[in-house]
This record gives C-alpha cells, sequence and structure tokens, in this order.
C-alpha cells in the first residue's frame, strides 16, 4: 500500500500512465499527472478523485528542461514531498529504414524518450532524497530483448538508452535509498500509435515477413492491458520492492522470447 505516499507520473493522461494513476491513487497515493495534453489528464484527476483519491494535474513538455522542472516542484509544493517517480512519457516517432530517418526525425525520437527521461529524474532526485524512493522507467523489448522493430532505429536506440541510464542511476542514487528499476513492456493496448509516423513505402524493401500461427504473445494470444503493467509498476513503487533496484522486467507475455 501507498498511503500518505506521493506519486509523479509522465504521460499520465492515457494508456499505461493512466492505468498507473488509477492503481497508485487506489492504493493511497497522491498523484502528480503530468501530461501534454491537459484534458486527458484532467479526465484521470476525475477518475482518481472519483474513488475518493487525490490528485494535481501539471500541463507540462517533458522534453523541455524548464518546463518539466516547474511542474515537478508544484506538484512537491502542493504535499510537500516525494516518494515516486514513473517515467512514462514517451512516443514512437517516425518509423522508418535508416537512409530514409531525417536527422530531425532522429533528435525528435531520442529527445521526447531519453532526454525527457533524465530531466525527469534529474529534477526529481532533489526531492526524493529527503526520504528515499523509487523511480520506474517505461523502456521496451524493443532494443532491449527484440531487434525486429524494422524502422524503429531511432525508438529501440532511445529505448536502449533508457535501460543504460536507469541502471546507472540504480547504482549512483543508491546511497539516498533512491531505487530505480526499467519496465520493458511489448504490445500494450494504449493510444501510443497517435505518436508513430510510418514510412509504410520505404520500409517495404527492408521488412522480413515473420507470422506467428497462435499470434505474437504465446501467453494471452493478443496485447496486454494497460493494467496489467500497472499491477507491475504499482509493486516496483512500493515498499514491498524495497530491496530491487537497478533492474529490467519485462511484461509482454513472452513475446520477445519468439523473436
Amino acid at each position: 500500500m501507498m498511503e500518505q505516499k506521493v506519486a509523479i507520473i509522465t504521460g499520465a493522461g492515457s494508456g499505461i500512465g493512466k492505468a498507473t494513476a488509477l492503481r497508485l491513487a487506489k492504493s493511497g497515493a497522491k498523484v502528480g499527472l503530468i501530461d501534454l495534453h491537459e484534458g486527458d489528464a484532467v479526465a484521470v484527476k476525475e477518475d482518481i478523485e472519483h474513488q475518493g483519491g487525490e490528485a494535481i494535474v501539471v500541463q507540462a513538455d517533458v522534453a523541455d528542461s524548464a518546463v518539466l522542472e516547474k511542474a515537478i516542484k508544484r506538484i512537491v509544493q502542493r504535499w510537500e514531498r516525494l516518494d515516486s517517480v514513473f517515467v512514462n512519457a514517451g512516443i514512437n516517432g517516425r518509423v522508418a529504414p535508416i537512409e530514409d530517418l531525417s536527422p530531425e526525425d532522429w533528435d525528435q525520437t531520442l529527445t521526447m524518450n531519453l532526454k525527457s527521461t533524465f530531466l525527469t529524474v534529474k529534477y526529481a532526485v532533489p526531492y526524493l532524497k529527503e526520504y528515499g524512493g523509487s523511480i520506474v522507467i517505461t523502456s521496451s523489448i524493443n532494443g532491449n530483448r527484440t531487434f525486429t522493430g524494422f524502422g524503429m532505429a531511432a525508438y529501440s536506440s532511445s529505448k536502449a538508452g533508457q535501460m543504460a541510464f536507469g541502471k546507472m542511476a540504480a547504482l549512483e542514487l543508491a546511497e539516498y535509498r533512491i531505487r530505480v528499476n526499467i519496465i520493458c513492456p511489448g504490445a500494450i493496448q494504449t493510444n501510443i500509435g497517435e505518436n508513430t509516423f510510418t514510412d509504410e513505402a520505404n520500409l517495404a524493401k527492408i521488412r522480413i515477413p515473420v507470422v506467428f500461427p497462435e499470434g505474437s504473445q504465446p501467453l494471452e494470444h493478443g496485447a496486454g492491458k494497460p493494467e496489467q503493467v500497472a499491477d507491475l509498476v504499482h509493486f516496483l513503487l512500493s515498499d514491498e520492492a524495497s530491496h530491487i533496484t537497478g533492474t529490467e522486467i519485462f511484461v509482454d507475455g513472452a513475446e520477445s522470447l519468439l523473436r
């Protein structure tokens, strides 16, 4: 349980972020919801309050250092502490062969996924150091256990970078009793497709078709649910995971073991 604990979630307005916000609030946490789309986060806040919880919404671009720093500070000032951070915001970005991927496409994906992870952790650490706490980073099976996402060189590189950053942070922050873990979801039912820009015409020249007779996820034969990931995040952020840090956990129904 997380009574009286304060948690911050980036990308809190939909998908895994939304499911985790509701799960943490149900466990008693006060939740700071950071999202680029304020309306989505407000709807999550209303859901939390409907179930008797507390939440605050701060609209912010997580890749903007000054804006994000102020957003985190505002949430901490509301409840005068910070215990948990779920670094979840990100995009798929441009999906295209390397030769067709522009430098701007590359920069956008690396900035939105990897730089924003660094910024979120950087600005949360001074507050987490007071009581200790937990950070969970949303990475992916892509770039860490699978490498067949054709056209996703930028995305996979950003996700591999998150893994390395999380492990470095886990060791560096251990003396402050701050744990850092990384989750690696496979296909999950979210709206990340809205931030995916697929170059189908050029992808055809590099894609190798692979078809599995029972679907891509052996355990359930379909995409996982955000709530299944939220349960894992809740555990890692809670005191029940007090001796777990610097660890990656794959939550993909064995999807990545097929590749």
